[in-house]
């Protein structure tokens, strides 16, 4: 006898990086597994396979593409579906900015957690008055590559990898070339033809791109102090 399925509730939500609506379901207990065990193994390439794994699973929208999303629209994704799946509440564990020992205990609603964007932030770096750069934002396999090295680059050579594999499209005057037509070499010697303003500029784009992000106001029991916590990224939600 074939036993009865459970029926699960679909949701819309808006995907920060393109505004466009896709639709999503709660995950249920075998991927909730999935989860918990990357969880326990601690390992950051686990952790975004899970991820992965479950928002492929979960997203109800056809040919929905997972590997085309920004990371922070991956966090946001996965932040509203864990939200329907084992409650729109967190518990988290605080520590005190103005003493760094004393931790509070605190609840966050993940309704109110968004997308953070800056004014000053466009994926268009002028980088003369006849040369323009059309970025397009890191995936999580990206960030999980440049955060997994040996720890021997340098924070530039790490912003310059990144740079080179987030260049969309070089604009020179009426000529557009598409990045995917030009070997890793090509966009190289582009980068490494950059003045040291103009490489400031790229830098800019990925300290201003959008980040998932909360702030929280917490009292410090002991010193009576009350402080101003950025909560940022999605691993700060769990």
């Amino acid at each position: 006898m074939t036993l009865p399925k459970l029926s699960t509730p679909t949701y819309e939500l808006v995907v920060p990086s393109t505004n466009k609506k896709i639709k999503y379901r709660p995950f249920l207990v075998k991927e909730e597994k999935i989860l918990l065990l990357a969880m326990e193994t601690e390992d950051e390439n686990q952790m975004a396979n899970a991820v992965k794994t479950i928002l492929s699973n979960c997203i109800q929208t056809p040919r929905f593409k997972i590997d085309s999303l920004a990371l922070f629209d991956i966090e946001y994704i996965f932040l509203n579906i864990r939200g329907k799946s084992v409650g729109e509440t967190v518990d988290l564990k605080i520590t005190c900015p103005d003493d760094e020992v004393t931790t509070v205990d605190i609840q966050i609603d993940l309704d109110e957690i968004t997308v953070e964007k800056q004014e000053d932030h466009s994926n268009i770096i002028k980088m003369n008055d006849d040369v323009s750069v059309v970025m397009k934002y890191p995936s999580m396999d990206l960030f999980i590559k440049n955060n997994m090295s040996d720890g021997k680059s340098s924070d530039v050579d790490d912003v310059f990898e990144i740079a080179s594999m987030c260049i969309d499209q070089i604009v020179d005057g009426e000529e557009v070339y598409e990045a995917s037509n030009s070997s890793k070499k090509e966009i190289n010697e582009f980068l490494e033809g950059m003045d040291t303003k103009q490489f400031l500029k790229v830098q800019k784009f990925f300290e201003t791109m959008p980040k998932l992000s909360h702030t929280v106001s917490v009292t410090n029991p002991t010193t009576k102090v009350t402080s101003e916590v950025v909560i940022e990224g999605l691993a700060s939600f769990f």
